[in-house]
């Protein structure tokens, strides 16, 4: 019997229509599958309710990952794998071991000599820096930076600097509730000639990307990004 494969299933970025997002052969993939790997075992039922399942939701098994899981309990999860049977990972948004914990079980997949099945879906990341006119070709994702508004400036001004040296576009997440706070420290902690743009509910009705340099951004009225996924880019010019 051949072994089942690790499906690494994207889930949607907001509220939106799922043929939006998710083409129709992942679609009826994620929906056939009766074992899941989740962060959230309501959220992973609810993307499952919305693509719709072969069988009751009851009868999926979702492990919940999280911080606490240790590699052995990972590796039983895996265990229906050499048994042939398919299990599916997905992330509380967007493309699943991407900025996300579920590189923990994709890693052991790895070593345990199993197949990883990425699948097409959005990811937030490359979302944005298709749209944002930065540099494509040299960027770094660095998830989010310090709460404390002094280290939080210094780390941008640090980044700012990397940008400047490799031509290297910058990019950052915040927790939905802080991201005027983190707009706000940015405008006032990156050079006025520094590209920076702003992507916010991507794939949805809400969506909103625009890149201005930061002495345009303090001309122009701050976007709403109260509570909404947002993602900042931003790329200096050459020291």
């Amino acid at each position: 019997m051949s072994a089942g494969h690790l499906h690494l299933i994207p889930v949607s970025l907001g509220e939106a229509p799922v043929d939006r997002w998710l083409p129709a052969d992942v679609r009826t993939l994620a929906g056939r599958l009766e074992i899941y790997i989740a962060e959230n075992a309501k959220t992973a039922r609810a993307f499952l309710k919305q693509i719709g399942t072969v069988r009751p939701l009851q009868e999926i098994t979702v492990h919940t990952l999280s911080e606490k899981t240790d590699e052995r309990e990972i590796a039983d999860w895996l265990a229906p794998l050499s048994a042939g049977r398919d299990i599916g990972l997905v992330s509380e948004a967007g493309c699943p071991a991407v900025a996300d914990p579920g590189a923990r079980v994709v890693a052991a997949a790895h070593r345990a000599g199993l197949t990883v099945r990425p699948c097409v879906g959005p990811s937030s990341i490359l979302l944005g820096l298709m749209a944002s006119g930065l540099d494509g070709q040299r960027f770094a994702f660095h998830g989010y930076a310090p709460i404390d508004a002094a280290e939080r400036a210094k780390q941008l001004r640090t980044w700012e600097g990397l940008s400047a040296r490799g031509n290297q576009t910058q990019m950052l997440i915040e927790t939905p509730y802080r991201n005027a706070a983190m707009f706000t420290t940015l405008l006032a902690a990156l050079r006025g000639d520094t590209r920076l743009c702003v992507a916010r509910s991507l794939s949805t009705d809400l969506e909103y990307v625009a890149t201005r340099t930061v002495a345009e951004w303090k001309k122009a009225p701050a976007p709403d990004l109260d509570k909404q996924p947002t993602l900042f880019l931003y790329l200096a010019k050459p020291a």
